[in-house]
């Protein structure tokens, strides 16, 4: 049986939704993260060195990187499903999507995030103008219109879309629920409506709606 190692409010929901969707048999190993670094316990590094969810473990293979895993789960158990046909135009935008959602989009969201708790972190009344005027530079010149610029890039390209690529749901968009879903929690709806759309209809689905009632609510901080 599959073990799913899962960090809670973490990429680990969109695994969970995957094996929910193959209908595969999996044991739910829920992590609390650090109440004080609210990252993930050193204990994970018992499963793998980097110490980081999500993990499955299916027989002897222990994998991380949520890419990785989604490619193998739909590679050896989707039976030609969840992913267009090798060489087909739709592959090479499926592949684009696999990659784009960490390569590209989460690392602005991850980015963002942290300057934002850099904003609310306890310091010297003194220090606290000159660190905001710091990371008000940042923002306003980096953060802001890169997540601009890839914002409107998706929003264009689900403009007239229900799945990412073809006419059925993909691994593409197991990969970029995710950062999607993040991305709305930041923004008002009307922004960007088809964004919006998506991750409803994402979020809606029953086989997410049983990977939610297994891990808790995806909420984002």
């Amino acid at each position: 049986m599959i073990i799913l190692y899962a960090l809670t409010q973490s990429r680990a929901y969109r695994i969970a939704w995957l094996l929910e969707i193959l209908n595969l048999p999996y044991k739910l190993e829920i992590i609390e993260r650090d109440g004080e670094t609210n990252l993930a316990p050193d204990a994970l590094r018992s499963i793998h060195p980097l110490g980081k969810s999500p993990i499955i473990k299916d027989g002897d293979l222990v994998l991380t990187e949520s890419g990785a895993i989604v490619e193998y789960l739909i590679n050896r158990y989707g039976g030609g499903k969840l992913k267009p046909e090798m060489n087909s135009t739709d592959y090479w935008q499926y592949l684009h999507w696999i990659h784009y959602a960490e390569g590209s989009l989460m690392p602005l969201l991850v980015i963002k995030l942290i300057f934002r708790k850099i904003d609310d972190a306890d310091m010297p009344f003194i220090a606290k103008p000159i660190a905001n005027k710091i990371t008000e530079k940042v923002k306003q010149g980096v953060i802001r219109p890169q997540l601009k610029l890839h914002l409107d890039y998706i929003e264009s390209q689900l403009a007239e879309k229900f799945w990412l690529v073809g006419d059925e749901l993909t691994g593409a968009d197991i990969m970029m629920s995710f950062p999607l879903q993040a991305a709305v929690s930041y923004f008002e709806t009307n922004q960007y409506p088809h964004i919006s759309a998506y991750v409803s209809r994402l979020n809606h689905t029953e086989s997410f709606k049983r990977a939610e009632q297994k891990l808790g609510p995806l909420t984002f901080f």
